[in-house]
């Protein structure tokens, strides 16, 4: 009996330090890989600057934290942000331009106030998609603003030079951007198609230039000409920042109006603005068609009206939707599941 209490308690002993052991290695993990950015395949390989709500992880042992290391880090919301607001100021990544000409449209903004009604109301069916694609590039949520500039978030616009859609594309940099042009459909208007070659296109120009701002000015006036403006520059020995390179009217004020918008938008209160809501939701859903169909009978299918389904679908140049070219429609959020039955 005595040796058998021996060899149990030995057993014991064993047991107890193993189980010390196993805790201490848990205590201990390496330390964890971090995800790489994720990049549209059709994307330009461009270095992107991190958004500043990138998490920060740890390496090696974990230790105690101090209070002097907590002084530098953000903290991470719990919930998500309750508007398309709050979620475009939280990734605001891009520095701020400073000239008279940022007031200057800071006022010409706020004195229409219907027009800015009308241009932010007009938003609403996109600006979620265009965001969610500049987080997932990791993108400055500026550029969402950006249509803004271009368009006045109108689709169907096309100025004097041609340029159409949304983000203007002009039609030979839409096609070198696979954007399809012909009798039955324009896809620079299209939702989907035109975000996504915009988006590649700036961050093609913010991986030659280095400088967003820089990069915006190329988007506006071409990757050429802004090149050439830096050679001039560098040849006479002066900066080459945006503000100092020579450059069309249209141009100069191209990113002040872009600036203008973001200041009213991160502090609208400062304005006198009223901002209104755009719910921190998908407003629209993509929808599989195997067969051609009519648009009136589309919009009829989804319950809602004609107008707000050609907003929705603005490169269709036919009153039919031909499947085999357009295998994809987009419908209001809340309406894709009617349609897809009556499709049915």
């Amino acid at each position: 009996a005595p040796m058998e209490r021996s060899v149990l308690t030995k057993i014991l002993q064993v047991a107890i330090l193993s189980a010390v052991l196993w805790l201490t290695g848990c205590a201990t993990p390496s330390a964890p890989v971090v995800p790489q950015q994720k990049t549209a395949d059709a994307a330009p390989a461009a270095q992107v600057s991190a958004p500043p709500h990138t998490p920060v992880f740890p390496a090696g042992p974990l230790q105690p934290i101090v209070a002097a290391q907590t002084s530098g880090q953000a903290v991470a919301a719990a919930q998500p942000p309750t508007d398309m607001w709050d979620r475009i100021r939280s990734g605001f990544a891009m520095p701020d331009l400073e000239s008279d000409q940022v007031g200057e449209r800071e006022q010409w903004y706020v004195s229409r106030p219907d027009y800015m009604q009308r241009m932010t109301e007009r938003s609403n069916k996109y600006i979620f998609h265009i965001v969610e694609e500049l987080e997932r590039r990791g993108m400055p949520t500026e550029l969402a603003l950006l249509p803004y500039i271009e368009s006045a978030f109108n689709p169907q616009a096309v100025s004097s030079a041609k340029a159409a859609g949304m983000w203007q594309f002009m039609p030979a940099t839409g096609t070198y951007f696979d954007l399809k042009q012909n009798a039955f459909r324009d896809d620079r208007r299209d939702v989907l198609a035109s975000t996504r070659a915009a988006l590649d296109y700036l961050q093609k120009l913010y991986g030659m230039f280095g400088d967003w701002h820089l990069a915006l000015a190329a988007y506006n006036w071409g990757e050429g000409s802004v090149g050439r403006a830096i050679a001039r520059n560098e040849k006479a020995g002066l900066p080459t920042g945006y503000l100092d390179l020579t450059m069309p009217a249209e141009t100069r004020l191209y990113v002040p109006k872009l600036q203008a918008v973001k200041n009213i938008v991160a502090n609208p209160q400062r304005f006198g603005v009223q901002l209104p809501l755009i719910e921190n939701h998908p407003y629209f859903q993509v929808v599989d068609i195997a067969r051609d169909i009519d648009v009136a009978l589309a919009a009829q299918f989804a319950g809602v009206r004609e107008e707000d389904f050609k907003a929705l679908n603005p490169s269709q140049h036919r009153p039919v939707i031909f499947a085999s070219g357009t295998p994809q429609i987009l419908l209001p959020w809340d309406n894709a599941n009617a349609f897809k039955r009556n499709f049915e």
